[in-house]
């Protein structure tokens, strides 16, 4: 039977990467009658030829369809064909062309499927709900249905996006995306990649320099004969994220590990302790986690910056790291150092930012209470993760807190060397937790991308605001800390000397020794792909005492308030230090520490030791000494001298606070030669872990349990205990209450819930108790599908 081909070629253009779909080629066969074609008009016998599917004769018609469609891989491109019949005649002056039918549209469909090409091409299907969310720099596909076929010779059409109070084309928040043959990069353009029907396929192309955010969508319609053009808004929503995967985008990150660990990981480690006695505690970043980025955009329109600044992840990282805290812009966070949390909840008790953010978010911003550093780190790792940028926590142990800008940690002491505590306003920190973020500085010179420094812990205002960074690690490294921002903060709390200095009797202060290897042990971060701790130390500083190491602090240092502090160097034959043996002391028992003192001359030395203990927060604030003693030392030529020093635990017992940090200092003069002996070291007390054992088998939608037990490591009685128990794809985060336990007492929860999601998933468990904080627990459980 003879018969009519139209031949479609159609190609995926989503990404223009790797991975596309290739191009398929659709047959479409009309089989008719050809003695039947006289009997009807021209202009509807021409209309079924071109669209068969939309204008079908009755079923009185004796006019057969047979619809064949092959899905092959052609070798060779094949054109669009179409058949131009002639014109019929009208009839009585009824027929009208398609150009007369205004074009309008009926439906859009942003193909937003988690499981649809555009979420997996742009590595975001793992975000909850079905919106369209979308990476810059990367091309994404949509339909459109219209009333008619869609005519390129006759008919206009054009893409909006607009975001922001004052969408402006000019600073990018007014996108006027235009219909094109072929699609170019850095450019919003929109190509027709299929057409059938009265549908169209476009993919639509986007510059890797893009503003982010939440964008409202239009589409705008226009035939050639038709004065005004139509507005269809489908009142749907795009959301644009940084995009690592692109080789433009100022985030791109060329190692896909490590991207599946900075961007698409959503549990982690964050450590604490100090550097002999490090701890870690498993947190739940939960970007993906529903609601989580709602909040993020929530988050950018609360803070002051115009929605023109979010192309730049330099703005966006400063911004986050304000908001984050609540110090002067009503952030996600207030911080509390006080250990009276009664109003809020206590900082060691978070082990997830999910509860946190969705709080803050559906509150319409009321600052969530209370956090510490590695909460406020954890918080903007799950945001800075949530919208694109690579991004991990990092602990820093012995971290300075310079107050006065000149890149030195000083103690001053007065004529009899007893501390002046109104001067001693710089502190060293047992352990402070921040971030780093990876993106390249276009505006600094070159070599300053890659790991930046951002730390939303409300220490230092940085031009009026507390927030600090980014600050190119590279830059920490080398003491460049003229390169914005902030980075002599950073560089002292990394690598600053600790400068001792004693008041004279004129009122006047001289340098008496200088600890060269005083702070920035140890800086910690998770490892990529496992759950080892990776200790990056040598990415913010060169070799303690190391040529290199002693340039970059005195080139930083001439950009300090005190340049001249490298003068003099102070003599050195005596040396003293703290060991901590194993992983140290733990709760309950006495604390006992070794004293080391050396003498490497050839000649005897004697000095008098003054040592005081103190209770400390982990932020090098004291609370109040505890016990003080004087040991008279006496050292042979080139003896070593191994002290044992004991504090009680009657002691400590009802003095603790957060972190169950202790600060031992040390301090004497050699007789003979007069040389200072200074020392200051910290510790903790170990507390128990909480013991997570899973039971039972872990399948997607079958019930399962998990035990907990904790064991009172003190023999008093702990007050109002609490358990937080979470697990993403495992079960919600909820509070279970224990009440008192007694001293030595073993308590036993057993957690009942159903996984939801298949993989490796954690659960994880705090306690929340004043007398005892830092307690907590994690299981790994592999979860399999049914």
């Amino acid at each position: 039977m003879p018969g009519e081909r139209l031949t479609v070629r159609s190609s995926s253009e989503i990404g223009r990467f790797p991975g596309a779909a290739p191009p398929i080629r659709v047959e479409l066969t009309i089989q008719s009658e050809v003695g039947k074609k006289q009997e009807e008009r021209g202009c509807r016998r021409w209309f079924r030829k071109i669209c068969p599917c939309c204008c079908k004769r009755q079923n009185s018609e004796s006019y057969d369809i047979t619809d064949k469609v092959e899905f092959t891989k052609p070798p060779t491109p094949s054109p669009i064909t179409m058949p131009e019949p002639a014109k019929p005649k009208p009839e009585n002056g009824e027929m009208k062309e398609f150009g007369d039918v205004k074009l309008s549209v009926c439906s859009v469909d942003l193909l937003s499927s988690k499981t649809g090409p555009n979420r997996t091409e742009h590595h975001t299907d793992l975000y909850h709900g079905d919106e369209l969310i979308i990476r810059r720099g990367q091309a994404f596909q949509m339909e459109i249905e219209f009333n008619r076929p869609f005519s390129p010779d006759t008919d206009k059409m054009h893409l909006e996006l607009k975001t922001g109070p004052l969408p402006i084309v000019s600073k990018g928040t007014h996108v006027i995306i235009p219909l094109v043959e072929h699609l170019e990069d850095e450019r919003w353009e929109a190509k027709v990649t299929e057409q059938t029907c009265n549908k169209v396929k476009l993919s639509v192309n986007s510059p890797a320099n893009a503003v982010i955010g939440l964008f409202g969508l239009t589409v705008t319609t226009q035939s050639v004969k038709d004065e005004e053009p139509t507005v269809h808004n489908p009142s749907k929503d795009i959301v644009i994220l940084f995009n690592p995967w692109c080789e433009e985008d100022t985030v791109f990150l060329d190692d896909e590990e490590q991207r599946k660990e900075y961007v698409l990981n959503d549990t982690g480690k964050i450590y604490y302790g100090t550097e002999k006695q490090i701890g870690a505690r498993t947190w739940n970043f939960g970007q993906f986690h529903e609601g989580i980025l709602d909040a993020c955009l929530f988050i950018l329109e609360k803070s002051d910056m115009p929605p023109s600044g979010r192309g730049d992840p330099v703005n966006v990282v400063r911004v986050v790291s304000a908001m984050i805290n609540a110090q002067d812009d009503y952030g996600v966070l207030v911080g509390n150092w006080s250990g009276n949390y009664s109003d809020g909840v206590s900082p060691a008790a978070w082990s997830s930012s999910v509860e946190i953010l969705r709080k803050y978010h559906s509150s319409t911003g009321v600052p969530v209470r209370y956090g510490q550093c590695w909460v406020f780190s954890g918080v903007t790792t799950t945001v800075l993760r949530c919208l694109g940028i690579p991004a991990r926590s990092v602990t820093n142990f012995q971290s300075a807190h310079d107050t006065d800008v000149s890149l030195t940690t000083d103690v001053y002491f007065d004529e009899n060397m007893e501390p002046i505590e109104h001067l001693n306003s710089d502190s060293v920190w047992n352990f402070h937790v921040w971030n780093d973020c990876w993106m390249a500085r276009p505006d600094l010179p070159p070599g300053n991308g890659g790991w930046q420094a951002v730390d939303s812990t409300p220490q230092e205002t940085s031009q009026g605001t507390f927030r600090c960074g980014p600050a190119s690690v590279n830059a920490i490294r080398s003491g460049h800390v003229y390169l914005k921002h902030d980075t002599p903060f950073v560089f002292a709390e990394v690598n600053s000397d600790k400068i001792y200095w004693q008041r004279n009797l004129d009122g006047t202060f001289g340098q008496i020794y200088s600890e060269k290897k005083a702070v920035g042990h140890c800086i910690s971060t998770k490892a990529v792909g496992s759950d080892e701790r990776d200790d990056i130390t040598h990415l913010y500083k060169h070799p303690e005492e190391s040529e290199e190491e002693r340039i970059a602090v005195e080139t930083a240092c001439r950009y300090g308030s005190k340049p001249d502090v490298y003068c003099t160097p102070a003599a050195e034959d005596v040396s003293v230090e703290v060991k901590i043996d194993g992983e140290g002391p733990r709760m309950g028992n006495d604390a006992k520490l070794s004293i080391v003192v050396k003498n490497q001359s050839s000649q005897p030395r004697q000095t008098t030791l003054h040592s005081q203990v103190a209770v400390m927060y982990y932020t090098g604030v004291l609370k109040n000494a505890i016990k003080k003693d004087k040991i008279p030392v006496e050292l042979l030529p080139n003896e070593e001298k191994i002290i044992e020093w004991v504090l009680p635990y009657q002691h400590y017992q009802n003095q603790l606070v957060d972190q169950a940090a202790l600060m031992l200092t040390l301090s004497g003069r050699v007789s003979e030669t007069k040389q200072v002996l200074a020392n200051q070291t910290t510790f903790r007390l170990r507390t128990p872990d909480l013991q997570i054992t899973p039971l039972g088998e872990a399948v997607v939608g079958k019930a399962m349990s998990a035990k907990i037990t904790f064991t009172n490591p003190l023999s008093r009685v702990l007050k109002d205990v609490v358990f937080r128990v979470e697990g993403l794809g495992l079960q919600k985060g909820h509070e279970v209450v224990i009440g008192d336990v007694g001293g030595q007492a073993t308590v036993t929860v057993t957690e009942h819930f159903i996984p939801t999601q298949p993989g490796p998933r954690k659960l994880v468990a705090s306690l929340d108790c004043k007398q005892l904080t830092q307690v907590h627990g994690v299981a790994d459980i592999m979860v399999n599908e049914q």
